[in-house]
This record gives C-alpha cells, structure tokens and sequence, in this order.
C-alpha cells in the first residue's frame, strides 16, 4: 500500500484471499499484510495474531486462581490508560492521573455518580431539529450522536450505553417514520438513563420504545385471526429471545455449550417463537408522530389487539384473559429468570469492552454477579460492569490472551475525546461514517441489520485465527477497501478536522521538538503504552525526519505521530 505525503493510499496490493462471511454486509476475510511509507518504512497496519500474542485464555496461573489486581499505589500510567481505554471512551491525562490516585474500583464508583447531561432529544429541540422540514428525515440525527459521544463528561455511562446500541440494536436504516432521527435520540437516550441500572428495567425500556416498536415490528402486532389468516409477527420475539437474552443454544454458567449426545440443545422451538408472539401482541406507540414528542413516549397498550387465549413459551403458560400488559410482565419476568441469560450478556459484555475471547471461568464469575450482586439482587449492571472491568484476566494484559479489535468509531471517539475535539460552529456536523471507502466503514445507529456490524462470533476464514479457533467479530468490518478507507479518513480528520469538528494539539506541541517524548505521549494516551518496541523504533525515525523547527512544521510533526501510531496493529488491537 503506497502512501504518500503522511498517510495518503495512493494504491495497494494484496496477497490476502477473500473470504466469506454470514452476514448482509459483504466483507473481506483479513486486511492487507502492510502499508508501505514513502519514506521507506514498512509499518504493519493489522496483525491478527496480536490477539494471542499474550499468551493462553486460562484465569492467568497454572493452578487456575485468579491474578491478583496491582494496588493502587502501583498503577502504571499505561495500566491506568488501558483500564480507561476499555471502560471509558478515552484516557486523558487527568483520568489517568484519577485512576492513579483512587485505584479502579472506586474511579468506577465515582464514574457511575456522574449525572447525564443535556438529552439527545432536547439537543435536537434547541438547535432547531424539530422544524416541520425536518419531519420525514435523519436531520440532526448524526450531529446529537457525535455530540454527546465525544462532548460529553461522562465517558462511562456513554461507553456502557454505546455497547447497548450494539446488543439492544435499533438502526435509523429500518425506521422509515416521521421525526426518526428523535426517535433514534431517545432510544440513545433510554439506553443511557438505563444502562448502569437493571437489565430487567432496561429490557423493558427497550422492548416498550418506540424505536425497538417500529424496527422488529412490535408496534400494532394484532392477535390471530383465523378469518384473514392473520398471524402475531414474530420479528421481536425471535430476536428477543435469540440476540437479546437467551441465544440460541443452552449454555452452562461459564458460556459453555450444554450438549445431548454431543449435540448442542436448542434454547427454544419455533412453538416457543409462535406462543411468545402472540403474547406479545397488543401495543402501540404512546403518541400521534405529527410531532416529535412521541418518540420519548413508551407504547401503550390497546387491548382490542392482543390476543386472550392461552398461549405457552419457554415452559410458561399465560393463562386465557391476561391482559396486554399482565402478558408483557410474564414474558420479561420469565426471559429475565431463564438460566441462560447471565453467561449470554456476561460473554457479549466481555467481547465489546475487554477481550474477543474470554475464558470460561471468566465469563463464568461475571455471570456469578449478574445472577447475584453478593445481595441477592439479578441483574444489577454497575456490578456486572465492574466484574468486567475489574476481573483479574482484565487487568493482567500481560500473561492472559485478552483482547480485542478496536472498533472504527471507537478509534474516532478516542482521537476527539483525546485531543479535546471542539465544534466550532456547535452543531458536530461530522455525519454519516459509514463509507467503508473514504470514511470509517461504521456509524452510531446505523447497523445494516438487527444482527449488528458484525457477529460476535466471527473469525475470519482462512487466517491463523480461524484456524486456531479464535474470534475477532471487529474484522468482520474490514477488507481491502474499508482499511485503505480509514487510513485515508484518519489522515484528513487528523490534520484538518472531521467537519467543524477540530482538535486540539497544545499539549503535544509543547513537546513535539523531541520525537520520542511525543511518540511516548501518543503511545500512552492512544495505545496505552503497548506499541513494541520495534514499532517505536519504527516511527520515531519518521518523526525525527519532519522539521519541526516551526509551527506548521511542529504540526506535521504531531500529526504524523498520531497518525502512524493509530495505523499500527498494536494501537488497533487493546490487548
């Protein structure tokens, strides 16, 4: 890959075969092997076997005991950036500092207290976004998103709600409605009021929203009619069951597959489908969508459309005469109490913000705390985050196989957030990244399908990892086009801004006259201070090659050290 003046694809040749994969959107199965300098330096832009490269998937010992968790006193300043790159959007100097100085676990804390804003939904008001022009369109939608993803002050709750996007996914692609690019902001904004709260309270916000209503076809789903032929749809509660909370197949505490003869078991029937959705039926949207209001209100029910026969799923019955939303009560109460549903979000949990490829035992003593918070409450997600976050094979990079591919829009986040991003005009107009040719290949709320950007069990065919069993469900973004995309992107969005969206470089202009202190900023605050050694080697050449005797020159300087540490393979792999 021939790029030219600090980072722009001019062309690429690869040696890599495509490969297949099982979803909608049409992907390769492994980046090219390099991207090549004009300066002559070969710098690698992605290696899959740096998901292993720290070793085996056990609990980190020989005898299978956790690793205990460095004291306070002894949190590096890169230990400190990793934790902060996977519980939050980024790692700042003063975050940094904070997890230093409080340790893990009570920076958590303190996190969790930290109040929301202003909503997405009266953003959209106060800039203007409710104009009737502005009825039958996304407009705005993209400019909330970016808001508060990379404006606001509370990182955490952003991170954990974004996570849910991608679990709980509702996509502006399927909601061809009135007002949705508000719809799509409060479904963000229910996400974020709920995603440190209950799953049994958040899966009910997110089964009654509007948003969840129009996409899986929960809204107006009327009772059989024999006559008509009519039947329930049975959209949401497939997908309710599959992707939200029980999956397919029975799983053991530890996310293990239970087997019968060495086959796995099924979780549900297509009976179990049938008699849920015709459990399901009976709600509406809560509001007329002439305006805009309705997209914070949840759906009601209306009873002449949900059906009052005796209807069985999962082993439970709802009795004949239960009303609308008598039904939807047994239906969360008996999805939230199925042995299957702690080890389901425990693993998803674990992929999206630690390790693609977490270890039984670790998904088995996260599942503990989603079953029991230690005070007998299910399901309390401040406690399952924090057995995510502070679990031994988490915060031990060193001896254990974690890891995982940093998303695309993560990567963005992280270079705004980092760099103290600012909207000069105010209205965060970086748009729709979904491009995979001249942008990032992903956008906030725009997955191509229920089944998300990519499948959480993916691995790409024909590569070392496929081969040794292992999972990289972010590669499934990625082919020859989507990573000479970024690259390209990034190189613009570094030097000039995405849209009125400009950083920041002040701090590292101040030491941008030495190369390698300003490689061992970035690498700290981007990569958590795990670039190699040869890599560094690698850069810091380049760097020292860029005058810098001036500002423009001192810029360039930067901007190719941010640039060349967010293409190498061990930025874009948090191991």
């Amino acid at each position: 890959m021939q790029i030219t003046e600090f980072g722009r694809v001019q062309s690429a040749h690869y040696t890599d075969s495509p490969g297949e994969v099982g979803t909608p959107r049409v992907v390769r199965g492994t980046p090219p092997e390099k991207q090549v300098l004009d300066a002559g330096v070969a710098l690698p832009v992605i290696a899959p076997l740096a998901l292993t490269a720290c070793g085996g998937g056990g609990s980190g010992t020989t005898d299978g005991s956790p690793l205990p968790i460095p004291p306070v006193a002894a949190i590096t300043r890169q230990e400190a950036a990793r934790f902060l790159q996977q519980a939050s959007l980024n790692a700042s100097d003063a975050d940094i500092a904070a997890v230093q100085a409080a340790g893990f676990s009570t920076w958590l804390d303190q996190q969790f207290q930290v109040a929301s804003g202003q909503s997405r939904y009266d953003w959209l008001v106060a800039n203007g976004y409710d104009a009737s022009t502005n009825q039958n369109s996304q407009a705005g939608m993209d400019n909330v998103l970016w808001h508060h993803l990379i404006g606001s002050g509370n990182g955490v709750r952003q991170r954990i709600a974004l996570f849910w996007t991608e679990h709980f996914v509702v996509s502006v692609l399927g909601l061809p409605i009135p007002w949705r690019q508000f719809v799509a902001a409060a479904y963000m904004d229910l996400l974020e009021a709920n995603c440190l709260g209950n799953f049994r309270d958040l899966l009910q916000a997110v089964t009654l929203s509007p948003g969840m209503g129009e996409y899986l076809n929960l809204k107006r789903s009327q009772k059989a009619d024999a006559v008509t032929n009519r039947h329930p749809d049975e959209n949401y509660a497939r997908e309710v069951m599959q992707l939200f909370t029980i999956g397919l197949y029975q799983i053991n505490m530890d996310g293990t597959l239970k087997l019968a003869n060495g086959q796995p078991i099924a979780t549900y029937t297509q009976d179990d489908v049938t008699g849920l959705a015709a459990a399901f039926t009976g709600w509406d949207f809560g509001a007329t969508t002439t305006t805009t209001g309705y997209a914070q209100v949840p759906m009601i029910p209306v009873p002449a459309n949900h059906q009052t026969t005796a209807t069985s799923f999962l082993g439970v019955t709802v009795p004949a005469g239960t009303d609308t939303v008598s039904s939807l009560k047994i239906i969360l109460d008996t999805l939230f109490a199925h042995p299957n549903l702690p080890p389901f979000v425990a693993r998803r949990m674990i992929q999206r913000l630690v390790s693609s490829n977490p270890s039984p035992a670790y998904v088995g003593r996260v599942a503990a705390v989603f079953a029991n918070d230690g005070t007998g409450v299910r399901g309390n997600l401040k406690a399952v985050v924090k057995a995510v976050l502070l679990d031994a094979e988490a915060r031990q990079r060193a001896t254990t196989a974690i890891g995982r591919v940093r998303e695309p829009i993560l990567r963005l986040i992280q270079w705004a957030r980092t760099f103290k991003a600012t909207s000069a005009g105010g209205t965060w107009a970086i748009g729709d990244t979904s491009d995979p040719n001249s942008r990032l290949g992903q956008s906030p709320l725009r997955a191509p399908s229920v089944f998300n950007f990519f499948a959480p069990d993916y691995t790409p065919p024909g590569t070392p990892l496929n081969a040794q069993g292992l999972l990289a469900p972010e590669l499934q973004l990625v082919d020859e086009s989507s990573v000479a995309g970024y690259l390209n992107y990034m190189q613009r969005v570094i030097a000039s801004g995405a849209g009125d969206v400009v950083a920041d470089y002040s701090a590292e202009l101040a030491v941008a006259p030495d190369p390698a202190a300003l490689l061992d900023r970035i690498n700290v605050l981007m990569a958590a201070g795990q670039l190699s050694a040869a890599t560094l080697a690698t850069i810091q050449p380049v760097l020292a090659s860029i005058p810098a005797s001036t500002t423009v020159g001192a810029l360039n300087r930067v901007g190719a050290a941010i640039f060349l540490v967010m293409a190498s393979p061990e930025y874009q792999i948090l191991a």
